[in-house]
């Protein structure tokens, strides 16, 4: 068993699985994988099941009976990563658009360099995007200066979804409290580890859209980014945060 977990949520990524399973196991530093697929009709968790005789122990599913959302999801990874003995616990997308080779780097900052969160930044030195459309590219880059404006919050890419824990700020983070399930996820939890005390390091990394299977972003998700924000700036003033441990 691996000190590290990498949770990866799906829903449709039978183009993608397999091919990210390996890539993340060929990588010179260990980590355990833990799939949490939504009932994707794709076939995605029969892929994952095919390749758990093949690889063992490192290899873990949980499968769900429908579209949750990808909080949700992380919630019950964390949860259960928290039940065994993993000390570095990871987020990451199932479809190429964060690098597994980038996983090293993250583990180095929070196991080496004493942070406690590391974020796969996009937008730390620059804009660092590949084949994204320039619409979506200036929507993701402005959400993460507007929730900066309204927050105070001083991280560059608040919205990133490639990401590593210390056990201990999952430990810390009243995950039942967590009022999020979709884009607002990714802020909240950010917010939350930095309003606790936190160290937050922002690690630049190139995001590349997916080339295989399809986007699960809606408008729906960024109406819910967009209103979530003016409400945990309400909690940064009211409400009382757990201690630093």
């Amino acid at each position: 068993m691996s000190d590290s977990i990498v949770i990866i949520p799906t829903y449709n990524e039978k183009e993608n699985i397999e091919k990210i399973i390996r890539a993340i196991f060929a990588l010179p530093k260990a980590f355990d994988i833990l799939v949490i697929d939504d009932g994707s009709p794709d076939g995605t968790a029969d892929i994952v099941k095919k390749m758990q005789g093949d690889l063992g122990s490192r290899l873990y599913l949980l499968e769900r009976s429908g579209k949750l959302g990808l909080g949700t999801a992380y919630i019950m990874g964390f949860k259960w990563a928290l039940e065994r003995d993993y000390q570095y616990i990871f987020e990451m997308d199932a479809d190429f658009s964060h690098d597994p080779k980038d996983l090293p780097r993250l583990y180095s900052a929070c196991a080496d360099e004493g942070y406690d969160l590391a974020i796969g930044s996009r937008y730390v030195s620059g804009v660092n995007v590949v084949n994204w459309p320039i619409g979506r590219v200036l929507m993701s880059y402005f959400a993460s200066k507007y929730v900066k404006f309204v927050t105070g919050f001083n991280i560059h890419d608040t919205t990133a979804g490639f990401k590593c824990y210390k056990r201990r700020v999952l430990e810390t983070i009243e995950l039942d409290k967590v009022r999020f399930k979709g884009y607002a996820f990714q802020i909240e939890m950010k917010y939350t580890a930095f309003k606790i005390g936190f160290k937050i390091k922002e690690v630049p990394v190139i995001f590349v859209n997916r080339v295989e299977g399809v986007s699960k972003m809606s408008g729906g998700i960024f109406g819910e980014a967009f209103f979530g924000v003016m409400r945990l700036r309400l909690d940064g003033w009211l409400r009382k945060y757990p201690q630093l441990p």
